[in-house]
């Protein structure tokens, strides 16, 4: 067997291992997983980027083009780029040593975990959120050859794994979010399922923010006002066209976005309405395309951009999955004025050619620099958007 070949094997058989419950979470062997993942990626070259449509004067790069499974991103204090993963059980740490927007190392500092989806960064701390749980590791940033273990903050969130992986943020309360999707595609309505939880740093506290969530997987808080805004994916099998995507804001606790019984502004669900009115329930704030799992998403809040695009927010669209042609696998751009969407409109495009897609966008992430990052699972991949 050829060299390259016979890496490979050993790589497919070290994850599968894993993923098979080989070993338990603080038993997982990180650096073995780490090594053997980034030598079977190398020995194919990244896709080129020319394939990439961006309006004028923007430019795509690779941030890191070895990275299996790249979902949701945070930054650390001092600039590491933390990226969870779904179905690899990994997350990475990606750091820019000499500055030039380019990953020298990618490190794996966990591995074995459970749908290691949901990444935050708070006071030298990495917050994960898993299927079933929030683990922290404290001081990443000083230990990333030799992360510490992990402290678990809660560990009782339900073990359904259709729509289990969670994204997980900071709100500018200091308390963390996660979702807890539905385990189905339009199930009854039972709580904690459907909603946008929150918690204390030291997992106490946990409570219901908003409900009526299909299944959110991306989030974020505008600036000036501190009010929560989030994407939701609809149903399936009402047919190619509806319902829509969500983007959808929550200016305080309590609001109800009304799944099962509504989708969109105006949709009665055939299964679940069962005669109820729209009357209590929050619509949503723009209607995005229909089944283009629209996920990660960010207030572009730093100068880089042209101005047209500061304050406004990037979706990253992961793809539909049947619809009879694809849409989706991009990056949209929402400007706004005061709280009102006006607009709807694609910044990247490419992923997809001739009704196959190479790349599916999971996050974004804006940068210091305000640059911008896109996390990419089926590429494994984190690209950089720059301005100029």
């Amino acid at each position: 067997m050829k060299p390259h070949l016979r890496l490979l094997v050993v790589c497919i058989w070290i994850a599968g291992a894993v993923t098979a419950g080989g070993c338990s979470p603080r038993e997982a062997p990180t650096a073995p997983v780490q090594a053997v993942v980034q030598a079977a990626v190398r020995q194919a070259p990244p896709p080129p980027l020319d394939r990439i449509r961006l309006p004028e004067g923007f430019r795509l790069s690779y941030f890191a083009s070895e990275a299996p499974g790249a979902r949701s991103l945070c930054r650390g204090d001092q600039g590491t780029i933390f990226v969870g993963t779904r179905a690899e059980g990994n997350v990475y740490a990606l750091v820019d040593n000499d500055g030039d927007h380019h990953a020298d190392r990618v490190l794996t500092i966990a591995s074995g975990r459970t749908m290691p989806n949901g990444v935050a960064f708070a006071d030298g701390a990495l917050y994960v959120a898993e299927l079933t749980r929030v683990i922290r590791f404290d001081g990443i940033e000083q230990r990333l050859d030799d992360p510490p273990r992990p402290v678990v903050v809660r560990d009782d969130f339900p073990s359904e794994r259709h729509h289990g992986w969670k994204f997980l943020a900071f709100g500018p309360d200091g308390k963390l979010y996660v979702p807890i999707g539905v385990p189905g595609n339009v199930p009854p309505r039972e709580e904690p399922f459907g909603t946008i939880m929150r918690l204390n740093r030291d997992g106490s506290g946990l409570e219901v923010f908003a409900r009526g969530v299909r299944n959110t997987v991306g989030f974020d808080w505008r600036p000036e006002t501190h009010e929560l805004w989030f994407t939701d994916n609809g149903r399936d099998m009402m047919g190619d066209d509806q319902p829509p995507d969500e983007l959808n804001h929550a200016p305080r606790a309590g609001l109800d976005f009304g799944f099962p019984y509504w989708h969109g502004a105006a949709i009665r669900d055939p299964e679940r309405n069962q005669g109820r009115s729209a009357e209590g329930f929050t619509p949503p704030a723009l209607e995005l395309g229909p089944h283009v799992a629209a996920l990660g998403m960010r207030f572009y809040t730093a100068t880089m951009f042209p101005e047209r695009y500061r304050g406004g927010i990037f979706i990253a669209e992961h793809g539909s999955w049947n619809r009879t042609d694809p849409i989706g696998y991009r990056v949209m751009y929402v400007p706004l004025e005061g709280n009102r969407p006006t607009g709807y409109e694609v910044f990247a495009e490419g992923w997809l050619q001739a009704g196959r897609a190479w790349g599916r966008p999971v996050d974004v992430l804006v940068m210091p620099d305000g640059a911008l990052l896109v996390s990419d699972d089926e590429a494994g991949a984190v690209y950089r958007i720059s301005y100029g």
